[in-house]
């Protein structure tokens, strides 16, 4: 174990080494150029691969070469970068190969701008790419998370032979913080990887299946994967939730924010908690189900984009049995505890 100051990206690149990680295909886009900068120096020093690739296109093709070896791979982008990534990520699913896209995400649609926003809600969570494909989506709110959730990121990758997403937002990339980074580990390689052995062994990654049962006997084992993650891989913080009345669906920076709001609420003798999905896929739908609501008055739904995107996720939670508003920024502009007070004050008619 180490510990350093050290800025987002940077260290979301040395966790990335430290999981492991032995191949990154990569192309700039701010906030997250740090990311493949140290990556393209720090790779080289552990015996790994680091390619500046000439697009987001490209890069993510050369990831889905790289995975096939059984290395650990990554690559990262941000928002409209990821966009261009998503027939990749598709391709990943199919074939059933471990991967670890960072997205540190900024504000769109379109091509947005450079500041930090949480607009990627619904294509990371929903709508990653063509077929149907779902990913693990892990949203960290402080870089020391970002850290640990990478490491989490190269074990469900791998466990599952699926691609997973780290999502943090602009802000988390570019701000320092003192983190602890965990001792390396070393990957083995599976046993299903194209290594170039002359030992007898074949194997065969297939990127397509060319029968329709066929294809449908892989959609079938997918969704059973997304069942065994709802059950089983939901990570989720409830902040002083036992006496809420009042509660914020927050994640990443934003839920940063709310902590602050809790605590001047309180002072105001407002009792209001927070849900964070740590996982926004799968969402904690089960922290939502569980709020009696004779005993919560209202959910405040609090992110940097607008429309709200998660809203749908946390009504489906309460099942339209707890009223929901939302509170959002967009265009980069990072939402205040003020704003977020003024909102929750207002309801209490102070």
């Amino acid at each position: 174990m180490e510990k350093r100051f050290m800025k987002g990206n940077e260290a979301i690149a040395e966790a990335a080494v430290r999981a492991g990680c032995r191949f990154f295909a990569g192309y700039p886009i701010t906030p997250q150029s740090e990311v493949p900068e140290y990556l393209s120096w720090r790779l080289p020093e552990v015996g790994g691969d680091f390619v500046q690739a000439e697009s987001e296109v490209a890069a993510i093709n050369m990831v889905y070469g790289a995975a096939c070896s059984g290395k650990a791979v990554m690559t990262s982008s941000s928002s409209t970068g990821v966009s261009l990534k998503a027939e990749g990520l598709s391709y990943l699913a199919q074939a059933k190969l471990p991967a670890v896209v960072v997205n540190v995400t900024r504000c769109g649609p379109g091509l947005g701008g450079i500041l930090p926003a949480q607009s990627d809600y619904l294509m990371a969570t929903k709508a990653s790419g063509h077929g149907g494909f779902k990913m693990i989506v892990l949203a960290p709110s402080t870089v020391q998370e970002t850290v640990d959730l990478m490491f989490k990121a190269f074990e469900l990758a791998f466990r599952d032979r699926n691609p997973v997403m780290v999502m943090p937002d602009g802000v988390i990339g570019i701000m320092m913080e003192s983190v602890t980074l965990p001792d390396f580990r070393e990957l083995p390689v599976p046993e299903w990887a194209i290594t170039g052995r002359k030992d007898g062994v074949c194997h065969e990654i297939i990127p397509m299946c060319w029968t329709g049962e066929d294809l449908e006997r892989d959609n079938i084992e997918m969704g059973r994967m997304f069942d065994r993650w709802a059950k089983e891989d939901v990570m989720v913080e409830e902040y002083e939730m036992e006496d809420a009345e009042y509660v914020i669906a927050a994640y990443g920076t934003t839920a940063r924010i709310c902590k602050t709001v809790i605590r001047q609420a309180r002072e105001n003798n407002i009792k209001v908690g927070m849900i964070r999905p740590i996982t926004v896929n799968p969402f904690p739908y089960r922290s939502f189900e569980k709020l009696n609501p004779d005993k919560v008055k209202k959910i405040l739904t609090v992110e940097m984009t607008i429309p709200s995107q998660m809203k749908e996720d946390v009504r489906l939670g309460v099942h339209d049995q707890i009223p929901v508003e939302t509170l959002g920024r967009s265009g980069g502009i990072v939402i205040s505890p003020e704003e977020i007070l003024k909102t929750i004050l207002s309801w209490k008619g102070v």
